[in-house]
């Protein structure tokens, strides 16, 4: 088996899952590191730089979304939340604090592995469709996007995207014009089917808070469009050569 370097931090309050993630992640070929608490989370974090977080909603001294607020503050590592609260408030909180996925307690540790190998394979994969060479970068009016380096700017000011907002921007300038359904982008993006219609709320956070980044007004976008019936689509795509 292939043994990463890379290392994941599991914060959880709870022995028996930090023991079966130690395991089963070990399994994997990846490194661990654990913390029982909201503070001793960002402390790991800080001195570990892990490339993902596994991360508890309901954990003493700050609660999950409070460190996953604080790490989102000037990083775009991975984050997981794994926690027992299943609400779609809760979820939606999650995403709008910029997790990458949710998952509810009791879980499938099989079905985590798979989350994991989804979003580290995004990670270390260029998710673009588009030829473009180093030399040149998408603009679209206020906005320019350097796919090569993942960076978005907006008036020339340099606009923090997390991973997976990124992600998702970069599908959709791909296939610029198409519409996407939220299924499908779910599918695409987070490697899984939807099993409810309420799963694909996701997508919806995900869309608004990219609006929220890149438009001049959100309540009426010219950029990330809603295809009525079916999902979203991008348009007013061109390119135009990289200038010092």
């Amino acid at each position: 088996m292939k043994h990463h370097r890379e290392k994941i931090l599991i914060v959880d309050d709870e022995i028996s899952i930090l023991r079966v993630l130690e395991t089963r992640l070990s399994t994997m070929g990846y490194t661990t590191v654990t913390a029982s608490d909201g503070e001793e989370a960002l402390s790991v974090y800080r001195k570990e730089c892990p490339i993902l977080v596994i991360l508890d909603i309901l954990i003493p001294k700050l609660d999950g979304f409070g460190v996953c607020q604080e790490i989102r503050k000037n990083s775009d590592v991975p984050i997981i939340i794994l926690t027992a609260l299943g609400d779609l408030a809760d979820k939606l909180t999650g995403f709008e604090l910029g997790a990458d996925d949710y998952i509810v307690k009791p879980f499938a540790p099989k079905e985590l592995e798979v989350r994991v190998k989804a979003i580290l394979k995004r990670v270390n994969k260029n998710l673009s469709k588009i030829a473009i060479s180093a030399a040149e970068m998408i603009s679209i009016g206020r906005i320019k996007i350097d796919t090569n380096k993942r960076q978005v700017y907006k008036h020339n000011k340099k606009i923090r995207l997390t991973g997976m907002e990124f992600n998702l921007l970069e599908l959709l300038i791909s296939n610029s014009g198409k519409p996407f359904s939220r299924s499908s982008i779910l599918k695409e993006l987070w490697g899984y089917t939807p099993e409810r219609n309420v799963d694909t709320r996701v997508v919806d956070v995900h869309i608004s808070r990219l609006r929220s980044k890149l438009e001049h007004d959100p309540s009426n976008p010219d950029l990330i469009l809603t295809a009525r019936g079916i999902g979203y689509l991008f348009q007013n795509l061109h390119r135009s050569k990289l200038t010092d």
